[in-house]
C-alpha cells in the first residue's frame, strides 16, 4: 500500500465506528451491571453451624493456616450441639491468609461448610477480615463438596465373615480379621481428629494407635491401648463400638472399622509382655478385688502398675465374668480371653478362682486385711419376670444357658425354642440356639423364635445382631409380651402365650407397658429361655455394712467421681454402678477410673483425706 492509499483509507477508517453505537459493550457498567458468577466460583465462605461438629478437619487442612476453632459460645448466637461426638467450637477464617482453594470443603465430613458466589467484602478495620461464617449471613451457595471427586476416602474395607450357613455348623469365630493390606488401608482413612475418643467410655487414644497401624507398628499401637484398655483384644471382638457411631465419616461416606483395627493390631501380638505400662515401685499397699469380670481386671491392671499388691476373688473356676460364661465362643473364643487374663497376670496380679466371698471369706476380713476393697461383681444372676408356669424346668435363663453352652460344653438342645427379650444377650441365645440345632438336627424342623415387648425401632440390640440372627433363620415376634407358659397333657412345654403390645414407655418416658387384653396368640415351643436383664447379688455385705452403702433411685450403688462408696475404702464399678452402660467398655472403663480413686485413697488424698 503506498502512501496515497493510505490516506484515503484513514480518511473513511472513522466512519466504520459509527456500527459500534448500536452494539451492547463488552465491558459491564459495574455497580449498575454485573456479571453472572459460575456455579462452583469460590468466595467467602458458608457454614451451617448447627449442622457442623467442630471436628477440625477443616482447620487441619488449610494449607494457609487461616482457619481457627472458635469457642461456639462467642459466635453471637446460640447453636444446638446434639450430635454425638460435637465439640462445642465452630471453624473461624482470616481472610488475611485465606487462599480461596476449597480444601476445608472438600474435608467437611458433615457438608455444612460451603463457598459463596460472594468475593467482595470491603472493612476499613484489619481486624474485621476473620469472622466465623454462618449460613445465615445470606450469601448464595457456590462451591460445594462433591463425593463423585474428592480427597476423603469414604468407603470402608469390607470384613470378611463366614456365610451364615456356614457358621451355623460350629462355633467357630465367624469374624475373619483384616489382613494387614486391609488394616493399613482402613487405617489411612482416619483424619486425626478425635471425635471417636468422645463415645468411647475409656477415652482411648483411638487416633494414636490407628496410625500407628498404618505406620506398620502395631505393638507401638497396642501400648496406646493398654493406657486406658486392659482388655484390647476382647474388645476388638465383642465390643459396642460407640466410637464408631460417632466417627466423622457417620455423616459423609461409611465409619472407620475402628473395632476391626484393634483387633487386628492385637492379633498380631502373641502376648503384650514388651508393650505394658512401665510398673511403679512397690508401695506396700495391699488391694482386694471382688469379682473378676472386666470392671475388676482393669481396676487390677492399673493398680499393679501403681505399686500395689492386687488380688482378686473370683467365685466361679476362672476370671472374665460374662465374657467367660455369657459371650458365646463364636465372638469370643476362650484363648483371646486367657491371652489377655494371662498378660494381667504377668503383671503380679494374683486371681483367686472358686472363692465365694461371704462363705470362703468373710467381707468383714477383707477389710481388715487389705487397704482398700474394689468391688466388681456384676449383674449375674438372671432377671425373673415372674411368668405364670416359669417354675417348670425348660424354663430357664439365660444367663445360665450361656454358662452351661460356653463353660460345661452343653450340645443338646430340643427342636423349638422360644426366647424371651429384645437385646444382644437375648440374640446371643437366639443364635446360640440356631447352632446348635443346626449341629444335632441340621435345622430340619425346628424353630427358634423371639419374643419382645419392644417393636423393631425400638428394639434394645444392636442392628447388627439383629441382621446376624435374621441371616441365621431366627424367627422374631417384636411388639408381643409374654403372659403364660402353656402346657400338655403331660406336663410338657407346649408354648407360650403372649399378648400384644399397646406400649412400653408412657407418656413420661417411664417404663410401664400395657397390652391390648383382646389381642392374644399362641408361640409353640417345648424350651423357654428368659433374657430380660440381670441383677446383682450383695448376700456377702453384712447387714450393718450394707445398712451404710448408698444406693441411687435406680439402685445401683452410688460412688464418687472416683468410684468410692459411701463406705470409706470400699470402691465399686461395673454394672453395679450408675455410670456403666451394661457393656464391656464401660465396665473397663470405670475399673481404671476407681483404680485411680484407690491410688490417691491409699496416697491420703480421698475425698474423706
Amino acid at each position: 500500500m503506498n502512501i496515497k492509499e493510505y490516506e484515503k483509507g484513514s480518511f473513511l477508517k472513522p466512519l466504520t465506528s459509527v456500527k459500534y453505537l448500536f452494539k451492547k459493550p463488552h465491558t459491564l457498567r459495574y455497580p449498575k451491571e454485573t456479571k453472572p458468577v459460575a456455579d462452583r466460583f469460590r468466595g467467602l465462605h458458608i457454614n451451617d453451624v448447627d449442622k457442623c461438629i467442630g471436628c477440625g478437619n477443616c482447620r487441619d487442612i488449610c494449607p494457609c493456616a487461616a482457619i481457627t476453632m472458635e469457642k461456639a459460645s462467642k459466635i453471637g448466637r446460640p447453636i444446638e450441639i446434639d450430635k454425638k461426638g460435637a465439640n462445642p467450637v465452630r471453624p473461624k477464617i482470616d481472610y488475611g491468609r485465606c487462599s480461596f482453594c476449597a480444601l476445608c470443603v472438600e474435608m467437611c465430613p458433615t457438608g455444612s461448610l460451603k463457598m459463596s458466589k460472594d468475593l467482595i467484602y470491603t472493612s476499613p478495620d484489619a481486624e474485621a477480615f476473620a469472622w466465623v461464617p454462618l449460613e445465615e449471613q445470606g450469601r448464595e451457595p457456590g462451591f460445594i463438596q462433591d463425593n463423585e471427586i474428592t480427597p476423603l476416602m469414604l468407603e470402608a474395607e469390607e470384613m470378611e465373615e463366614l456365610e451364615p450357613e456356614v457358621r451355623k455348623r460350629s462355633f467357630e469365630e465367624m469374624i475373619l480379621g483384616f489382613s494387614e493390606e486391609q488394616a493399613r488401608k482402613e487405617a489411612m482413612r482416619c483424619l486425626g481428629c478425635g471425635i471417636c475418643m468422645q463415645g468411647c467410655p475409656a477415652h482411648m487414644k483411638i487416633p494414636e494407635y490407628i496410625q500407628a497401624i498404618f505406620d506398620g507398628d502395631n505393638k507401638k499401637s497396642v501400648k496406646y491401648m493398654l493406657e486406658d484398655n486392659v482388655l484390647p483384644g476382647i474388645c476388638g471382638r465383642i465390643c459396642t463400638h460407640r466410637c464408631q457411631d460417632d466417627c466423622v465419616y457417620q455423616y459423609r461416606g461409611a465409619p472407620i472399622h475402628i473395632m476391626w483395627l484393634k483387633r487386628y493390631a492385637t492379633d498380631q501380638l502373641e502376648d503384650y509382655k514388651n508393650v505394658n505400662i512401665e510398673k511403679m515401685p512397690e508401695t506396700g499397699k495391699k488391694v482386694a478385688i471382688i469379682g473378676g469380670g472386666p470392671s475388676g481386671l482393669s481396676a487390677a491392671y492399673h493398680l499393679s502398675t501403681m505399686g500395689h499388691s492386687v488380688t482378686i476373688f473370683e467365685q466361679k473356676n476362672r476370671a472374665g465374668g460374662a465374657l467367660a460364661a455369657g459371650i458365646p465362643l463364636y465372638r469370643l473364643p476362650i484363648y483371646e480371653l486367657d491371652k489377655e487374663i494371662g498378660n494381667i497376670e504377668s503383671m503380679g496380679v494374683e486371681i483367686k478362682t472358686n472363692v465365694k466371698v461371704g462363705e470362703d471369706v468373710k467381707f468383714k476380713d477383707l477389710l481388715k486385711e487389705f487397704d482398700a476393697v474394689y468391688i466388681g461383681i456384676g449383674l449375674s444372676y438372671g432377671r425373673s419376670i415372674n411368668l405364670k408356669g416359669e417354675e417348670h424346668p425348660d424354663v430357664v435363663q439365660a444367663i445360665d444357658f450361656l454358662r452351661q453352652v460356653k463353660v460345661e460344653g452343653r450340645r443338646d438342645i430340643t427342636k423349638h425354642v422360644i426366647v424371651i427379650g429384645g437385646g444382644n444377650v437375648a440374640m446371643d441365645v437366639a443364635r446360640t440356639v440356631a447352632r446348635l440345632q443346626e449341629i444335632n438336627y441340621q435345622s430340619k424342623d425346628t424353630t427358634v423364635e423371639t419374643v419382645s415387648l419392644e417393636d423393631w425401632d425400638i428394639m434394645p440390640a444392636s442392628q447388627e445382631e439383629i441382621d446376624g440372627a435374621l441371616e441365621e433363620g431366627v424367627i422374631f415376634n417384636p411388639a408381643w409380651g409374654p403372659n403364660q407358659v402353656i402346657f400338655n397333657e403331660d406336663g410338657s412345654i407346649k408354648g407360650l402365650e403372649v399378648k400384644k403390645v399397646k406400649y412400653v414407655f408412657d407418656e413420661n418416658h417411664r417404663f410401664n407397658p400395657a397390652f391390648y387384653e383382646d389381642q392374644k396368640k399362641i408361640i409353640y415351643g417345648d424350651y423357654i429361655i428368659e433374657s430380660v436383664g440381670q441383677m446383682y447379688n450383695f448376700s456377702f455385705i453384712p447387714k450393718e455394712l450394707m445398712d451404710k452403702l448408698k444406693f441411687t433411685p435406680r439402685r445401683k450403688v452410688w460412688v464418687d467421681e472416683y468410684g468410692e462408696t459411701s463406705i470409706p475404702g470400699v470402691f465399686a464399678g461395673g454394672d453395679i454402678v450408675e455410670t456403666s452402660k451394661g457393656d464391656a467398655i464401660s465396665a473397663i472403663a470405670n475399673g481404671h477410673r476407681a483404680a485411680i480413686g484407690i491410688d490417691r485413697f491409699l496416697h491420703g488424698k480421698s475425698r474423706r483425706g
